[in-house]
C-alpha cells in the first residue's frame, strides 16, 4: 500500500472519528472545564466558605450520636465518607445486624451530613447545579448508558487524537507557528485547529486516555466477572481493592467507651500530614467492633500515598495499617495516579485554572474542526443538496454546542434567585433552555448570529451571576473578600473576568469570506 493511500485513510478515518463524536466531545470538555471548579461552585451556591482540605473536619462523636439518636446504630456498619470540598459528607450504613437489640431494618445507601449543624438530607435534597455540571461531563443524566457512552467517546477521541498526529506530523512544528488570519476561512480555522491542537494536545491526551479508563471499565467487569472469577465478584472486588474486610458480629455489648475522634487522632499521629477522608465502623456498640480509618498524605508531600488503619476498639490495638510512606503497589499507583490526573485536584487554584483553560482551547479545537469540514464541502464541485445538508449540519452543531455557554450562566443565576433548587429544578431550566436556545438558532440558520448572540447572551448573564448573588445573599464581592470567603468571592470573580474576555470576542468578531 502506498504512503499516499495510508496518508489518505488515516486522514479520512482522523475525519470521521472526529466529526462522530464533536458534539459529545464539546459536551464532556466544556461541563468537565467547570466540573474543575465543582466544589467552589457548589460553596458559592449555599453562600458558604470551607477549610480548603481533603480531610473531614467535623467532630465526629457528635455526629455519631445525632446519626444514633435518629437511627439505633447498634449493630450496623457504618461508613463515613468525604469525597468533595464542601459542607457536607457522605453517610451510609448497613441494616442492623441483631434485630432485637435494634428493630430498626432499614439500611441507609446514602445521604449527606452537615458538618456544622449535623443536619441530615438526601442526595437528591442536597443536589447543587455544581454537581449537575460535574455529572453532566460524563452523561450520568443518561443512565443506563450514558457511563459507557462517555467512555467510548473519550476512547474514540483518542482515536481522534493519535490519527491525527499521525496525519500532521511532517509539518506540525512548521504548521503551528503559522497562522494567517487575513486568509480565506477554511485556511483560518485550519491554521486555529492545529495551532490549539498542539497546545493542548498533552492536556487532551490524559483526558481521553483517563476517561477512556474510567468509563469503559464498566463494561469490563461483567465478563471478567464471569470467566476470570467464575462469576464471584467478591473476589473481583477484593482484588482490586475495593472491597472491606468483614467482622462476625458476636451479640455481646461493647463494655468499654468508644470515641471516633480518638482513633482520627490516633492515625494522624501515625502520620503527619495525612488527610482521612473515609471512615468505617463495623458492628457498632458490640464486643467485636471494629474501626478502619482510609486517607492518603497531602498531595504536597507526596503524589499518590494512600494508607489505612484498622483497630480493634475493646481491647484498643491496632490490627492491621498500610504505610502511605512506603512504596504503594502497583494497583494502589494506576488507581490513584489515573484519578489525579484526571481531576486535577493535586496543584491547587492554579492547575485548575490551567486545565480550565485548557478545557475551553480543547472546546475551541474541536469546533474549528467541525467548521474546517463544513467549509471544505461548501464547493461549487458538490451538489446543491449535498451543500445545503451540509450547512444544516454544521447550523445544528454550532447550535448545540454555543448555546451551552448563556445556559450554564443563566442557571447561576437561577439557583440563587431559587434558593434550595431541586434536581428536578436544575434539570428542567439546564436542559430546557438549552433545547430552546438550540431550536432558536438552528432556525435562524445564521451561523455568525448563533456565534455573535452567544457570547453576548453568555457575557450578560455571566455579568449578573455576582450581582444575583449580592443581591440574594448581602454577600458582595468585596463582603466575600474582606471576610476571607475564598469559594463564594472566587465563583464571582470568575465570572467577572469569563465575562469581560467573552464581551471582548464578540466586539472583536467580524463575517470573514469562505473564498
Amino acid at each position: 500500500m502506498s504512503d499516499k493511500r495510508i496518508y489518505n485513510i488515516l486522514f479520512h478515518t482522523h475525519t470521521i472519528s472526529g466529526i462522530v463524536i464533536s458534539v459529545l466531545l464539546y459536551v464532556i470538555f466544556f461541563a468537565g472545564s467547570f466540573s474543575f471548579f465543582r466544589d467552589e461552585i457548589v460553596n458559592w451556591e449555599r453562600n458558604q466558605t470551607v477549610k480548603n482540605t481533603e480531610a473531614f473536619d467535623i467532630d465526629f462523636d457528635v455526629a455519631l450520636d445525632s446519626l444514633n439518636a435518629t437511627y439505633n446504630l447498634k449493630s450496623r456498619d457504618i461508613e463515613l465518607s468525604k469525597h468533595f470540598i464542601e459542607q457536607r459528607i457522605g453517610v451510609a450504613f448497613s441494616a442492623p445486624k441483631d434485630t432485637i437489640i435494634n428493630p430498626n431494618i432499614e439500611a441507609n445507601p446514602y445521604s449527606t451530613l452537615n458538618t456544622k449543624n449535623y443536619a441530615e438530607n438526601t442526595y437528591f435534597g442536597d443536589y447543587t447545579l455544581g454537581e449537575f455540571l460535574y455529572r453532566l461531563h460524563f452523561f450520568a443524566q443518561m443512565q443506563p448508558i450514558g457511563y459507557t457512552l462517555a467512555g467510548f467517546v473519550a476512547f474514540f477521541f483518542l482515536f481522534a487524537i493519535i490519527t491525527g498526529v499521525i496525519v500532521h506530523w511532517s509539518k506540525i512544528v512548521s504548521n503551528f507557528y503559522t497562522f494567517r488570519p487575513y486568509a480565506k476561512l477554511k485556511t483560518l480555522w485550519t491554521d486555529a485547529h492545529t495551532a490549539l491542537g498542539v497546545i493542548g494536545l498533552p492536556f487532551q491526551f490524559v483526558y481521553a486516555v483517563t476517561g477512556a479508563f474510567f468509563m469503559i471499565k464498566a463494561i469490563i467487569i461483567a465478563p471478567t466477572v464471569l470467566f476470570i472469577f467464575n462469576g464471584d465478584s467478591g473476589k473481583f472486588y477484593e482484588d482490586l481493592g475495593y472491597a472491606h474486610p468483614e467482622f462476625e458480629y458476636s451479640h455481646s455489648p461493647l463494655d468499654t467507651d468508644f470515641s471516633l475522634n480518638y482513633y482520627v487522632d490516633k492515625t494522624q499521629a501515625l502520620w503527619p500530614n495525612f488527610d482521612a477522608t473515609q471512615i468505617h465502623v463495623f458492628n457498632y456498640g458490640d464486643s467485636n467492633m471494629h474501626v478502619m480509618i482510609e486517607g492518603h498524605l497531602k498531595y504536597k508531600d507526596r503524589y499518590t500515598a494512600v494508607g489505612e488503619a484498622i483497630y480493634k476498639v475493646k481491647t484498643d490495638t491496632l490490627i492491621h495499617k498500610k504505610d502511605p510512606n512506603q512504596s504503594a503497589t502497583y494497583l494502589d499507583g494506576v488507581k490513584n495516579i489515573m484519578f489525579r490526573l484526571h481531576y486535577g485536584d493535586y496543584g491547587g487554584m492554579a492547575l485548575k485554572l490551567v486545565s480550565f483553560v485548557l478545557g475551553i482551547i480543547s472546546c475551541f479545537v474541536i469546533l474549528s474542526g467541525v467548521m474546517i469540514w463544513g467549509v471544505a464541502r461548501n464547493k461549487k464541485t458538490i451538489s446543491e443538496k449535498k451543500r445545503q445538508f451540509n450547512s444544516w449540519l454544521v447550523t445544528i452543531y454550532l447550535a448545540i454546542c454555543l448555546s451551552m455557554y448563556p445556559i450554564t450562566a443563566l442557571a447561576f443565576i437561577a439557583v440563587k434567585l431559587n434558593d434550595h433548587a431541586s434536581k428536578a429544578f436544575i434539570y428542567s431550566f439546564y436542559f430546557i433552555g438549552w433545547l430552546l436556545l438550540t431550536l432558536l438558532y438552528s432556525i435562524k440558520k445564521d451561523d455568525y448570529f448563533t456565534n455573535k448572540n452567544t457570547l453576548l447572551l453568555g457575557s450578560i448573564f455571566g455579568f449578573l451571576v455576582p450581582i444575583t448573588n449580592g443581591i440574594m445573599t448581602n454577600n458582595w464581592v468585596w463582603s466575600s473578600f474582606k471576610n476571607n470567603q475564598f469559594q463564594i468571592f472566587f465563583i464571582d470573580v470568575f465570572w467577572i473576568v469569563l465575562s469581560a474576555i467573552t464581551l471582548y470576542a464578540f466586539f472583536k468578531l467580524k463575517p470573514k469570506s469562505t473564498i
